[in-house]
């Protein structure tokens, strides 16, 4: 699409988060939005875009360039399908993406061979503060990394009622501490550190009205002999206006310093045997989501399918993500630490 001024983008979906992706597809200067569908027919029309609950139809009659597909990981495989047989070359598929790896990699092979382009929406990494502490690591701000740490404390996950009101099916998720949250966390890691090559994994539930895990410790091996830690509880608060700005906090350490993320998304470099720090990203004030995460995203691949720059976490590159996920849950229920280059 490379030389076009504009994308036309039909959305699939129209849940929970969706109000992120429609509000952040209208500020895009080249984005033509065409059309909603959903199941629920009445929550596409209070989008106010031409409504369908078939998508089909909806691909068929608004011929858009691009789908985003808002979508929970049941439904993720048919609506690739469909937008791969209607035509469809370009996509954007939320996480966790697919129900499992088997899935993810048999789509995104259907997807590949067709010459399609998909874009797992992963977010995080593109929140401000981890393009600010990539920033700094390039710069040799710390030194040589050898340890971060990431302690994730939204403190949702407390009582009966837990996530009823945003997201009720996370109840249900067998899988869930690791699948829909920590997953965006193996990802930033990896946009950090690079891909891991060993991880070990302790894993617990807490709230006992839940199906799956929702505490639990996981360290990653990266190379060069560096770790990181993901830390997380999601029945405990941290310090924070907004806990779902940040969801937590974090220490990066180098051999020179160590960079630490607050819950405001604020982030501070301190020098090696210093006391005092420096402010090399204020705190956020984006009254949305993560940062305006979902618009740096969506206007990221705006730029990679008009300008032709290069995309971050295509499907292709993604599968990784849930190879370590599949991983970390064979360690928890294994005891052991999993090398991740013989899988």
């Amino acid at each position: 699409m490379t030389g076009a001024q504009s994308l036309r983008v039909a959305c699939v979906g129209a849940g929970y988060f969706s109000r992120f992706h429609y509000e952040s597809w209208r500020r895009e200067d080249r984005v033509d939005l065409v059309g909603a569908c959903n199941r629920d027919v009445e929550k596409a029309r209070a989008t106010g875009l031409p409504a369908y609950g078939d998508l089909g139809l909806m691909l068929a009659e608004t011929r858009p360039d691009l789908l985003d597909i808002i979508l929970p990981p049941v439904a993720h495989a048919a609506a690739i399908r469909t937008a791969l047989a209607a035509g469809i070359r370009a996509m954007i598929c939320q996480k966790p993406f697919c129900t499992d790896l088997a899935e993810a990699r048999a789509v995104t092979a259907e997807a590949e061979a067709l010459g399609a382009t998909i874009v797992v929406h992963e977010n995080f990494r593109f929140q401000p503060w981890y393009r600010a502490i990539r920033r700094a690591l390039d710069s040799g701000s710390i030194g040589q990394v050898q340890q971060v740490t990431f302690r994730l404390r939204p403190g949702d996950g407390q009582g009966p009622r837990a996530y009823l009101d945003r997201q009720p099916y996370f109840q249900q998720m067998e899988r869930f501490l690791i699948h829909e949250t920590a997953v965006h966390w193996v990802d930033t890691f990896r946009y950090l550190l690079g891909d891991p090559v060993s991880v070990y994994a302790d894993l617990r539930r807490v709230n006992p009205v839940i199906a799956g895990e929702d505490a639990g410790y996981v360290l990653f091996e990266h190379r060069g002999g560096v770790r990181a830690l993901f830390d997380g509880n999601r029945n405990l608060d941290h310090s924070a206006d907004n806990l779902r700005r940040t969801m937590g906090e974090a220490l990066v350490e180098g051999s020179a310093g160590t960079l630490t993320l607050a819950g405001d998304g604020a982030v501070r470099l301190r020098r090696f045997g210093r006391r005092d720090d420096t402010e090399i990203l204020p705190p956020d004030t984006w009254d949305g989501f993560g940062g305006d995460c979902v618009h740096r995203l969506q206007c990221h691949v705006v730029s990679g399918l008009l300008d032709g720059t290069a995309l971050e976490n295509r499907a292709v590159d993604y599968l990784k993500v849930i190879e370590i996920e599949d991983a970390i849950y064979t360690s928890d229920q294994t005891g052991r630490k999993i090398t991740l280059e013989d899988r």
